[in-house]
């Protein structure tokens, strides 16, 4: 892989095209340009300043909430012309104020915001209930109190005498998710929203293959209380000391924690302490996949191949019916780069909110940059998803050596099944093995990223290398793990990690997956699973494994695009923990697994490979 940063649903050509080959959709003369990234002559700038009022908003229960206005203006007096809107609704304080009086707003955070203001639209943001400094309480995450206090937020916007009533919403993460809630109420003036990197099924992210995502309830968790109860967000502007801001904080006092509602419901169908409605049912925006498809909002989305949130970008376009795009990009929760991103935002906000006709609902819906790719061609589009060119090739574990590392095993993966007889690889599990402190789970809350060389790790683990290989070889789907296993444990959990080997040794990481064993069962999923396995993990799912018995686990990795080099090696690994990121029990003495490669139990990998042109 030449570069894992510079770097939907399946395309009905014979194979994807790159972006710079395509032909302007609309009728295009030179000195008007719509097209990925790139747009000129459809509409103009037409103000260099703006200015910023704060107040605050009553919904309906009249609970009030913190909302930052920006409005275009000129020679500091706000623009009288009715424009669009376009807010979010933010968890993380949508302004605050340093210990030096420095202020902070939403248009530091998202500086493409800016490009909208000088294009005539109106900013905003609100501060959710229960925090920054809105008052209220939270029940939990992405409630359907939230999501109804952005039907009234959005339909005051539409009765401003500076709206024209077409009202869009934009935001990254949680700010994303609240896109698709507010969608789900169906507010008449909501016409358009753009969520970057949002999750779609809560228990999916919360219990991963069934075993707790701790790092990230923790520490994401840890954030929020300090947010909503220590430190305090920029007061509006008719509460020039904070005193209505700290009477709403300490409302937020009695804020749910997540990390106990999460560790007290394992399972999906889990209702401790949750009311009427299992919390996973409650909370997760995959429940309002009807009524968001009723609201007809169209969503431009946006995912990244190292995101938390990959599979959930494409589930999302696989599940809506809704006027769509999406645009899958190489980046991590917070990575950026490559394309022109407030440029995208002008297009479908100008074609949604504005009514310009700049031919973006004419082009292909799905962009996915495929990593290592040559700049020129790395950019493709496609009509559908999975890719109607892929070849799903099985390649399957065999003996060793590879030569490439000394791990547990050091194990080979051939596009071959293996021969008849007795063969499997031993391995006491090592609950050290990590995949680091800067994942793409950690930068989910802030916490950096970058993933080392892998290769401490794979010497700690089960390890299956291609040789290298004799040309260049682009994946681009949903891997598939099938891992034959037995266990001297009842229980356990298999972490699988598809890599890039480069001639000099060095493993970079190119996706994963996880499965605990007990969680093995498969159902059919109330939504589009693209075809992928679906672990219900209801409580009565559950189940042991059985002595000296090998069963078959069944789970994906999340979907990359990537080319892995001629003269690499791919790689799959297995281990039985990852320290650093999910909760898995230890035991003492540690199991021994077994992880069976014959013909009756023929462990293997199915990738999404990609015919060359």
């Amino acid at each position: 892989m030449k570069s894992l940063l510079s770097a939907g649903l399946v395309v009905s050509l014979a194979c994807a095209i790159a972006i710079p080959a395509l032909a302007p959709a609309a009728a295009q003369s030179p000195d008007r340009v719509s097209r990925f990234g790139e747009y000129q002559g459809y509409s103009e700038p037409l103000y260099d300043e703006w200015v910023r009022v704060s107040q605050y908003v009553p919904v309906r229960d009249g609970t009030r909430l913190a909302v930052d206005i920006f409005r275009p203006a000129v020679g500091g007096t706000p623009v009288d012309d009715p424009l669009p809107v376009i807010w979010t609704f933010h968890r993380y304080h949508r302004a605050r104020v340093d210990r030096a009086g420095k202020l902070t707003t939403i248009l530091d955070q998202a500086p493409e915001l800016e490009m909208m203001l000088r294009y005539g639209y109106v900013v905003a943001a609100a501060d959710v209930r229960g925090g920054g400094a809105s008052f209220g309480t939270r029940d939990g995450e992405f409630t359907r109190q939230e999501a109804l206090d952005a039907y009234d937020l959005t339909e005051w916007f539409a009765a401003q005498p500076w709206s024209n009533g077409k009202i869009g919403m934009y935001g990254l993460s949680y700010l994303a998710i609240t896109q698709y809630t507010a969608a789900s109420t169906q507010p008449p003036h909501l016409k358009a929203i753009f969520p970057m990197m949002a999750m779609f099924d809560l228990y999916s992210f919360v219990y991963p293959g069934g075993v707790l995502n701790q790092d990230f309830l923790l520490s994401w968790g840890g954030n929020t209380i300090l947010l909503d109860k220590i430190l305090p967000a920029a007061p509006v502007d008719d509460d020039p000391d904070g005193a209505l801001r700290d009477e709403a904080m300490a409302e937020h006092r009695d804020n749910a924690n997540i990390y106990t509602m999460a560790t007290e419901n394992p399972f999906r169908d889990s209702r401790v302490n949750t009311g009427e409605r299992t919390l996973f049912a409650e909370l997760s925006p995959s429940s309002y996949i009807d009524a968001i498809n009723d609201s007809g909002v169209a969503i431009y989305h946006l995912g990244g191949w190292f995101d938390m949130y990959p599979r959930d970008a494409l589930t999302w376009f696989a599940n809506l019916t809704v006027p769509q795009k999406i645009v899958m990009t190489p980046w991590s929760h917070n990575g950026k780069g490559g394309f022109d991103l407030a440029t995208e935002h002008l297009r479908w906000f100008d074609y949604w909110l504005k009514g310009i006709d700049n031919g973006i609902m004419d082009e292909p819906p799905i962009v996915y940059r495929v990593m290592g790719a040559p700049r020129a061609s790395a950019w493709r589009t496609a009509t559908e998803w999975p890719l109607p060119q892929t070849q799903p090739t099985a390649y399957y574990f065999h003996p060793g050596p590879s030569g490439s590392v000394q791990s547990a095993n050091d194990g080979l993966l051939i596009a071959e099944p293996p021969a008849a007889g007795d063969s499997a690889d031993a391995y006491t599990v090592d609950y050290s093995t990590t995949t680091g402190g800067t994942t793409r789970w950690t930068d989910g809350y802030g916490g950096g990223y970058g993933y080392p060389d892998m290769r401490p790790n794979d010497e700690k683990s089960l390890t299956y290398t291609t040789l290298p290989l004799a040309s260049d070889l682009e994946i681009t789907g949903h891997p598939i793990a099938h891992l034959w296993v037995t266990s001297t444990a009842s229980d356990g959990d298999f972490f699988v990690y598809l890599e890039e080997v480069d001639p000099r040794g060095k493993s970079t990481y190119i996706s994963e997956g996880v499965l605990r064993a007990s969680h093995r069962a498969t159902a059919e999923a109330p939504w589009s699973t693209l075809g992928l396995p679906f672990h219900r993990s209801f409580e009565s799912d559950i189940s042991p494994l059985p002595d000296g018995t090998p069963v078959e686990l069944v789970f994906d990795l999340l979907p990359t695009s990537n080319i892995f080099d001629a003269g690499h090696r791919l790689r799959v690994t297995v281990t039985g923990a990852d320290a650093d990121t999910f909760l898995t029990p230890q035991l003492d003495p540690p199991p021994t697994v077994t992880i069976y490669r014959n013909a009756d139990y023929p462990s293997h990998i199915v990738l999404p490979v990609i015919p060359a042109e």
